[in-house]
């Protein structure tokens, strides 16, 4: 049976709990272990599907459907799992299915409360193929103190208690202040973080705490003393020139060591960390750098765009070269000629998005990136924008657009050449959707497989003509128009397997110029870089003349 690892925060959020049992996650699997990592939030939101990517960052979404925190993304990328469905829940979720049981009298009548029907869907959830692993690592979204918090807590000390003992350990995060004028390291906000966790029935083992530098020996007594733990399982996370840089520096500070005490698995076997070291070598000793735009409509808030960011960091390390992102913001198009802002860049990406706003700057963005020979890279909406693009300035079709704008506006006013998307093919069943469907959870979600035209510029990256990708849309383009498209010049090098929704579009004529439907920077890892991110900085390198 698998043995668990709860780890919560304190003191403020956005600590990077998330990136710190990612990174525990790396070190276990070095030292031979498998794992499985588990995000518990405490929003209403059924899953951030709905959310603005202004409100939480982008979706990440799985092979089977589930659009899920960001934080699975980084789960994924440190240590190369795929996250499940399973592996995503929110208060929404919980309450969701403790009524839907309710309504259809699963409880016999009962009195329905959070105590013991919500808090045992959470325990429920928390052991979902718990004989499959031999760490499952829960990461509890929020911060200890959150009133909406409280049943997850309050579910995880019960499941403690519920285990054998030694089965069950807690990773509290918290942050130590510095105060500039005194010169002082604060360890009281900490104190009275754990002093909350403990009112709740629950005692930390292992203390990480995130602070500007490292932390002197007198503050780690302190906090050890104070906080009831070893003062070897005081563990400093400090802040670091790359997110990659996390498994070697917490292993350093023994934060893989102290897990392994906590359950007193010893000799624990050692960690083979080349892969990390590849890793943080081929980041700290680039031998050049290439300059990326990023033209979208979410630049304010980087999250928006996690995974494309690290995608192009992988590409980068993979050609040995610094990629350096710039947030463009697409709506500056609207009114401005785009080749004075994106003349100094190597290559252009365009990612997805929803609704109309910026949608006429990506075109433009889409448009120089064609004529200028520049290497284009377009995701989702952003091959959508570059077919339209293509259809109106290379095909004629003057007056092309994409459905989804003339349903938010309310009127007819494009020729639709991306229309709705209203059947496909899931497995071995058809999917139908109508416009007025709700909202959340009803797009084309998870993977699917993609056949590639033989010769094509896709086949040569990916090496292969058959390929799966995960999707999240509900707008595709159409197949009517591909005839009219291919004439000029435009290739649908990619198709479902039914031969139904294009998946792919390049230019043939073009140095590297590709759209795809998909989304394929949710599969990129730092130790296995995705091939089109891979051959995309490439191109962007071959432009700098960095060879």
């Amino acid at each position: 049976m698998a043995r668990y690892i709860f780890i919560t925060g304190g003191v403020v959020s956005s600590l990077g709990k998330g990136l710190a049992s990612a990174a525990l996650g790396a070190l276990l699997q070095a030292r031979g272990f498998s794992v499985r990592l588990r995000k518990l939030d405490p929003y209403l939101n059924v899953d951030p599907g709905t959310m603005s990517p202004f409100e939480h960052g982008e979706v990440f979404v799985t092979d089977d459907g589930a659009e899920t925190d960001l934080d699975l993304g980084h789960y994924e990328r440190f240590t190369g799992v795929a996250a499940r469905k399973t592996d995503s829940v929110s208060s929404g979720r919980v309450y969701s299915t403790v009524l839907e049981k309710e309504r259809r009298g699963d409880y016999l009548g009962k009195t329905i409360q959070v105590i013991p029907h919500v808090t045992n869907e959470i325990k429920e959830f928390i052991e979902i193929g718990d004989d499959e692993v031999d760490f499952m690592l829960c990461e509890i979204g929020g911060t200890v103190g959150d009133i909406e918090g409280l049943p997850f807590f309050e579910a995880i000390r019960q499941f403690s208690q519920d285990k054998p003992r030694g089965q069950c350990i807690f990773m509290h995060l918290t942050l130590l202040p510095y105060i500039k004028a005194s010169g002082e390291l604060k360890t009281k906000p900490t104190q009275h973080s754990v002093k909350e966790l403990r009112s709740i029935g629950i005692a930390p083992d292992i203390l990480v705490c995130r602070s500007e530098g490292p932390i002197p020996v007198k503050e780690r007594e302190k906090l050890a003393l104070f906080c009831n733990v070893r003062p070897d399982a005081v563990i400093a996370a400090q802040d670091l020139g790359t997110i990659y840089d996390a498994p070697l520096a917490y292993h350093r500070e023994g934060m893989d060591q102290a897990v392994l005490d906590a359950f007193q698995i010893s000799p624990a076997p050692k960690p083979d960390l080349t892969k990390w070291e590849d890793v943080s070598d081929r980041i700290h000793n680039a031998e050049g750098e290439v300059k990326v735009a990023i033209v979208g409509k979410y630049t304010q808030l980087e999250d928006a765009y996690k995974s494309i960011a690290e995608a192009l960091t992988h590409g980068g390390m993979a050609n040995r070269v610094r990629v350096k992102v710039e947030w463009v913001d697409a709506e500056l198009f609207d009114t401005e000629d785009p080749a004075p802002h994106l003349e100094g860049f190597h290559a252009i990406l365009v990612p997805g998005g929803f609704g109309e706003r910026g949608t006429e700057g990506k075109i433009k963005a889409a448009e120089f990136a064609r004529t200028r020979k520049v290497p284009y890279l377009g995701i989702c909406l952003g091959m959508q924008m570059a077919v339209i693009e293509a259809a109106r300035n290379v095909a004629g079709l003057k007056t092309a657009g994409s459905e989804e704008f003339d349903h938010e506006a309310g009127k007819k006013r494009f020729e639709p050449v991306v229309y709705h998307l209203k059947e496909w093919v899931q497995g071995n069943h058809k999917v139908e959707r109508k416009v007025g469907d709700d909202k959340g959870g009803t797009m084309r979600l998870g993977a699917y497989d993609a056949t590639l035209a033989d010769g094509s510029r896709v086949a040569q990256v990916y090496g292969t003509t058959a390929i799966d990708e995960r999707h999240r849309h509900r707008y595709e383009v159409d197949i009517k128009y591909r005839e009219q498209l291919e004439k000029a010049g435009l290739c649908f090098s990619g198709m479902s397997p039914d031969g139904r929704l294009p998946e792919i579009v390049e230019w043939s004529d073009h140095p590297w110029f590709i759209g795809v439907q998909f989304h394929p920077e949710l599969k990129s890892k730092p130790f296995a870089p995705h091939p089109l991110f891979e051959d995309f900085v490439r191109a962007a390198k071959d432009v700098s003349r960095l060879v």
